[in-house]
């Protein structure tokens, strides 16, 4: 039985690969930058670590939401002064009186721009009272229903990425069993990865070093099966070609065209 390679294909279906492989890589550098932003700054600390996954997920249990933030990802974007006045107000009872009185300007001057229900990045609303009342309690972490939403947008988007992705990596050229591997590989990553999300807000925070090992597992898959797709789709047709046509016999012919 005979199976397509790249040196089957045409010049057209290789540009078609290459362009589709380097814009998903774009893609996907471009999420981890992303996932670096928004998640490193957790514990406060340069870098992304085992904290800032746990505290991601199960929360911070040592302050408020507002206050977490406050000394962590939007440390940047305070004074020294606006912290203290907002942590005063939190633990005088953040009464609304208080808030229109000593808080409102503040938002209204630095926090509103991004934090507001027109924002398209599910930022917490801080335009009102009302809404700065929602983040003024312990951090929990991320929400049963967020979670339930990321999960299984992560679960289609990867899966359907790495389906794409492996449609291209088959017609390489390798022993069965290590392409068998790769193939697998990244979706097995995918299920560690977002089943550990669930387990570090629910129950053991040594789970967040598993989210880890899934997502390093995804990227590394995802940089092997691209490397070795654009490798042997332009720099090793003239190989394995020469041997196939080099071979009149239907059993050397399967040698060099196995699954």
């Amino acid at each position: 039985m005979s199976y397509r390679r790249f040196y089957d294909c045409s010049v057209s279906e290789k540009l078609l690969y290459t362009l589709f492989i380097a814009i998903l890589g774009t893609g996907y550098t471009f999420a981890m930058i992303l996932l670096f932003v928004t998640v490193s700054t957790g514990d406060g600390e340069g870098g992304l670590s085992v904290d800032d996954i746990v505290i991601k997920y199960s929360g911070n249990r040592s302050g408020t939401r507002l206050e977490q933030a406050l000394s962590a990802q939007m440390k940047a974007h305070r004074t020294e002064g606006e912290y203290l006045n907002i942590t005063r107000w939190i633990n005088s009872g953040a009464s609304e009186a208080g808030y229109e009185e000593k808080i409102k300007q503040t938002f209204d001057r630095k926090c509103v721009f991004c934090h507001s229900p027109e924002n398209p990045m599910n930022l917490p609303d801080l335009s009102s009272y009302e809404k700065v009342m929602e983040v003024v309690e312990i951090d929990m972490g991320e929400s049963f229903g967020t979670l339930v939403r990321v999960s299984h947008i992560h679960l289609f988007g990867t899966a359907i990425i790495f389906y794409l992705l492996g449609r291209i990596f088959v017609l390489t050229e390798m022993p069965v069993l290590l392409k068998r591997t790769i193939v697998v590989v990244p979706f097995a990553a995918i299920a560690i990865d977002i089943g550990s999300w669930w387990f570090t807000k629910y129950s053991v925070n040594l789970f967040a070093y598993a989210v880890i090992v899934g997502g390093v597992g995804m990227g590394l898959s995802f940089a092997l099966q691209s490397f070795l797709s654009f490798y042997q789709m332009w720099f090793v047709k003239a190989r394995f070609k020469r041997k196939y046509e080099s071979s009149s016999s239907v059993e050397r012919r399967g040698e060099y065209r196995q699954e």
